[in-house]
């Protein structure tokens, strides 16, 4: 199966241990003459997805010496194959100070081996490390070096989709049914299954590779066209949990209780968009929830109401009375043209900024708006972030001209990240979260958000089935550099760019 290439998939999971976002005394962390000495503690020499989160290696290091001096030491470790003389190393510790181990788990260190070392599945690799210490202002370089050896395994996909005609989308490779990943190798959905049969692709618009039905009923990967193509049958229509492990080759698929959501997109429309059709935010925890941020500014209100299809008058989503005032709940779906029932906002309720959700489940429609306020200031908070997982001391992002937009630009670690609003001692009170899962790289472009307020009653009561104080999606970065990060906390996007 194809890996993604090194540029975009190697992930460096490390475990830097930092005293503190700022340098303590340092004549108080008087060095003497410590002879430096690299060692190895290695966890596991064959490699194995199942266990991929665990820890694999940690690299460790004494201080070497300063001479008495009180200067800095700064470390720098390297990585490369056994016997090449670090001709091309891979830096994992770049002139760090107070930095005195370097870990990673067993999923990171198997792609540096495949995609950085030319690894080959099943064989064992055997590297180099290097750990070197600089001292500030003085000339003399100190190096420790050690060994050792992993064998690495082939990942499974990372994207997995049903295709068939029991399926929603039949058999368009190229508009498959995408399932969630909640963990590697392991995916999920929910929804309606027709009569007929089904199997799964690992990647939009390719009918192979694909997974079958085996003879012994588990999974098997089918690699080419010439091997057979057994499928999995649904022999009555239904709603249908499937679940999958592709680490066991194990899959099923059961009938439950409850419905898919009847429309796959939402509009905001209405006298403040010149009665365009404006695209809501489909919500990442519940799809039958999709939301809404706007600020309308002064004297542009008036009425509005919800389109179920772009530029369709149609089959709507509107109020239960003429000129419903905005905090009105009861929505009504209305198959034709009338009633024509719309909310009203004020002209003296405009000038402020709102957040809308609108609940489309079949006779518990409601529409729940909101004034929203900003919060003053965004902080990075993560072992990916300046401050790690220090809350009191988490980075503050830079104020834009934008009440609601925070930018920032500067070195992230590897590891996860994410962002809270209000530094709320206990953890639970606003986060901006990951809205496509927990551990789940950040695009590069701008991407919808996860905005929860753990301690927020009325945002609570908006998920029926769903307690968020149990919800803790964080973003992972996989490449150590410099960042340009910018939050829009009305819209509830967020772009995390590599420079």
């Amino acid at each position: 199966m194809k890996r993604n290439l090194y540029s975009s998939l190697i992930v460096l999971l490390t475990g830097l241990l930092f005293t503190g976002c700022s340098d303590n005394d340092y004549m108080d962390l008087d060095k003497g003459h410590d002879t430096l000495q690299l060692t190895a503690s290695q966890t596991t020499e064959e490699l194995n997805e199942a266990t991929h989160g665990s820890e694999a290696l940690t690299l460790s290091w004494t201080t070497g010496t300063n001479h008495g001096s009180g200067h800095r030491i700064s470390y720098t470790l390297e990585l490369a194959p056994s016997g090449s003389d670090f001709a091309d190393p891979y830096i994992a510790v770049d002139h760090a100070q107070q930095v005195y181990s370097w870990s990673i788990n067993q999923e990171n260190l198997n792609a540096l081996l495949l995609d950085k070392f030319g690894g080959v599945e099943g064989q064992s690799v055997s590297l180099d490390a290097r750990v070197t210490a600089l001292v500030s202002g003085e000339d003399g370089v100190q190096t420790s070096s050690v060994s050792f050896s992993a064998i690495p395994y082939t990942p499974v996909t990372p994207t997995l989709y049903l295709i068939g005609d029991a399926t929603p989308n039949g058999w368009s490779a190229d508009n498959a049914t995408a399932m969630k990943r909640t963990d590697n190798g392991q995916f999920t959905w929910e929804g309606n299954l027709r009569k007929g049969t089904f199997k799964f692709i690992t990647t939009l618009g390719q009918f192979v590779p694909s997974y079958n039905k085996g003879a012994d009923g588990k999974m098997v990967l089918r690699s080419s066209f010439d091997e057979p193509d057994e499928q999995w049958e649904v022999t009555e229509d239904h709603f249908y949990r499937v679940t999958v492990n592709l680490l066991t080759l194990e899959m099923t698929y059961v009938q439950t209780d409850g419905e898919a959501p009847r429309f796959d997109n939402l509009y905001f429309v209405g006298q403040p968009t010149g009665w365009g059709f404006v695209k809501m935010q489909k919500d990442p925890l519940d799809p039958f929830l999709f939301r809404y941020g706007r600020h309308f500014e002064n004297g542009n209100g008036g009425e509005f109401k919800f389109g179920t299809s772009e530029g369709a008058w149609e089959n709507m989503l509107k109020a239960a009375q003429p000129n419903a005032p905005y905090t009105d709940t009861r929505m009504e779906f209305i198959a034709g043209y009338d009633p024509d029932n719309k909310w009203f906002l004020q002209e003296s309720e405009t000038g402020k900024a709102y957040k809308i959700c609108v609940d489309i489940r079949s006779d518990k429609e409601r529409m729940l708006m909101r004034e929203f306020k900003p919060y003053e200031m965004i902080y990075l908070v993560g072992d990916a972030a300046p401050c790690g997982w220090d809350l009191g001391n988490a980075t503050a992002m830079t104020a834009t001209e934008s009440p609601y937009i925070f930018t920032w630009t500067g070195q992230l670690n590897t590891g996860e990240l994410k962002f809270s609003c209000d530094k709320q001692s206990d953890w639970n009170g606003a986060w901006l979260m990951n809205a496509y899962g927990n551990g789940v790289e950040p695009t590069g472009n701008v991407e919808q958000a996860l905005f929860i307020n753990k301690s927020d009653e009325y945002l609570k009561s908006q998920y029926l089935d769903i307690n968020i104080g149990d919800i803790d999606n964080k973003w992972r970065i996989m490449s150590a550099g410099t960042y340009t990060i910018t939050v829009n906390q009305l819209e509830e996007t967020v772009s995390i760019t590599k420079q």
